[in-house]
């Protein structure tokens, strides 16, 4: 149910005036950000990684209209969207050096046989294969970063086949259309105050063109930075909005030149904002919550596209927009119909089985937003990932599962369940085999969707999993890095191969596709409210009936058959808790709640040699 906001404390300008005055209300300041080198750093097995510098994002104060945060029950579960954090878009006009390991991506068909049936296979530039990876993305993925596979692989393009989704060209057609309205002089109530900086045709002229700028969202701001600055505290423009959180954000790889650069933004009252930085245009979608009233937990370009963009709202519900799109009041289309021409019985969906097709990307009335609707849940959905061929999505909830769905064909492939508590994060490794996801339950877990097949548990963290990323430079075919960052202020860094990962006796026995391997889907299934008991584990007489019929719904792997990774490093790299976490070719980048950004350099020396 939809909560109505609460009434404004001063509900105009002389009345906040008056309660400053009067002692009774504190004076809104607009701080600057602070740029600091404190001393720091931390020894992994490659050498020595110092903090470079600390870059302080300038926390916006509450808006005067703006009811006090109520303190939460400190033991509630449920996370509070304002609390989102301090996320942060990296990327470069021009492609940046590409990680030295080539990734040979697989194009995972053993979870859909028919998955490279589509038509117009390999239709797409190179630049319209590059993924389109959400916010906390580094150079890795944006700028060229396992660039060389991803040329290899192609993918059709999302709707493929609906000609109501094909943009309408323009005379130029390399002139990109601009949002409708202009941001600075808008006289929104949605949006507060807006901050340009007043030398940003020079800075933007001077700048080098693979030099980095960033995007970063903390509460009701939002900043572009130019990291290749020699004063990278001065933000290009800010933009400060009346009660809205933005909770994420994203920039499209597609559509990026020197002239033209499109963000989308996601916020806590469900409204999106298209914005052009260069023109500093913008346009208002899902207005009023007029498609979804629910906040948006996480926003997406598609890969390849240049209109259409993903957007998980927190009543379990995926909803792709069209950047230019007029929006409607949404009402779920009838997939069937019977032959008398009267709707069907809508029928029950188990979300554990199959999604909620509420509209179709391949649907003919495509006249206004939303493009696609797609149920999941009935809980919050936390994050989503692009695979690095462009096929799948993984979604993760606060239900405790890992969706793995073909958002090309609108069909679910698999449900893995977390240990305990719901998923928070979620990325893929840069051949696609690999999936990462952390927890409530503190652990990060790693998955290999092409086997179904949850690979080992992680365990370093002592609260909450906020992020979690693959360092491609030091990725290869056999061997893999990643970072997590967490609600325990802690940076771990972890290194597996697949050699090093190996069950349990105790599971060894278990064969991969065997008959026995289907049993614990099955007693999950069949034994609810059951003794666990009744059915033993090498029972084949209780699986035969299930033997043809394809298992989505994977449960808990036991603590004994998997197994647990410990971290190469452990490093609490900030005082307050961190939530988001990138490689770049020269550094780790990590962000905490109250808007730190550090800058972690790493070692100068050659890389350590690996044992053989």
């Amino acid at each position: 149910m939809f909560v109505l906001p609460p009434p404004p404390r001063y509900p105009t300008q002389a009345a906040y005036n008056a309660a400053v005055a009067a002692g009774h209300a504190t004076p809104m300041i607009e701080t600057n950000n602070i740029l600091s080198n404190p001393e720091d750093q931390f020894l992994a097995g490659e050498g020595t990684y110092v903090l470079k510098e600390d870059l302080l994002l300038a926390t916006p104060p509450p808006h005067p209209s703006e009811a006090p945060v109520v303190n939460p029950n400190p033991l509630a579960t449920t996370p509070q969207p304002a609390q989102a954090g301090t996320k942060v878009s990296l990327f470069s006009i021009e492609p940046r050096a590409p990680p030295p390991a080539f990734y040979k991506l697989t194009s995972m068909t053993t979870l859909s046989p028919s998955i490279a049936e589509h038509p117009n296979e390999g239709r797409y530039s190179n630049d319209a294969k590059l993924s389109s990876d959400g916010e906390g993305r580094g150079t890795s993925v944006s700028d060229g970063g396992p660039s060389t596979s991803v040329t290899a692989v192609s993918a059709p393009a999302f709707g493929d086949g609906n000609a109501l989704l094909v943009p309408e060209k323009t005379k130029d057609p390399n002139k990109r259309r601009k949002p409708k309205n202009n941001m600075t002089k808008s006289n929104s109530s949605f949006i507060s105050r807006v901050i340009v900086n007043e030398t940003l045709s020079k800075k933007l002229s001077d700048r080098p063109g693979n030099g980095l700028f960033a995007f970063a969202n903390i509460n009701r701001a939002f900043q572009w930075l130019d990291l290749s600055s020699a004063n990278k505290a001065d933000y290009l423009t800010k933009i400060l909005f009346t009660k809205a959180h933005c909770l994420s954000h994203d920039v499209n790889l597609i559509t990026k030149s020197s002239s033209h650069i499109d963000v989308i933004m996601g916020f806590s009252t469900g409204e999106i904002i298209w914005w052009e930085p260069m023109s500093q245009r913008y346009t208002r979608l899902n207005k009023n919550g007029v498609v979804n009233k629910t906040p948006v937990s996480q926003i997406r370009w598609i890969p390849g596209a240049e209109n259409l963009f993903l957007v998980a709202h927190m009543d379990g519900s995926l909803v792709v927009y069209d950047k230019e799109k007029e929006d409607a009041a949404f009402n779920p289309e009838e997939e069937e119909v019977k032959p008398n021409g009267e709707p069907a019985p809508s029928k029950v969906i188990d979300h554990f089985k199959e999604i909620s097709v509420l509209k179709s990307v391949h649907s003919k009335n495509q006249k206004s937003n939303p493009v696609a609707v797609w149920k999941l849940s009935n809980q919050r959905i936390n994050a989503f990932k692009f695979s690095p061929d462009n096929r799948h999505l993984a979604v993760v909830s606060e239900d405790g599962t890992m969706r793995i769905i073909d958002y090309l064909k609108e069909e679910l492939l698999g449900v893995y369940n977390a240990y305990y508590g719901g998923f928070t994060c979620v990325c893929w490794s840069p051949d696609g085999k690999y999936v990462l996801t952390g927890g409530q339950d503190d652990l990060i877990s790693i998955w290999c969707p092409e086997d179904s097949t949850l690979i080992a548990r992680c365990q370093g963290h002592q609260s909450w999993v906020t992020a979690v990323a693959f360092d491609p430079w030091r990725c290869d075919e056999r061997n893999y890095r990643f970072g997590s960052v967490g609600e325990d202020c802690r940076l771990c860094l972890w290194d597996f191969n697949v050699g090093m990962l190996h069950k349990p006796k105790a599971a060894s026995s278990r064969q991969r596709g065997s008959v026995s391997s289907r049993v614990p889907a099955l007693q999950r299934a069949e034994t609810q409210g059951t003794s666990q008991s009744m059915i033993r584990p090498d029972s084949v007489v209780s699986v035969l009936d299930a033997e043809e019929e394809k298992i989505i719904n994977h449960p808990v792997e036991p603590r004994q058959r998997v197994a647990i990774l410990p971290p190469v490093l452990t490093k609490v790299a900030d005082k307050d808790p961190l939530s988001w976490i990138e490689f770049t070719e020269d550094a780790i980048m990590t962000s905490c709640k109250i808007g730190h950004v550090r800058t972690w350099s790493r070692p100068s020396d050659p890389p350590a040699q690996a044992d053989s």
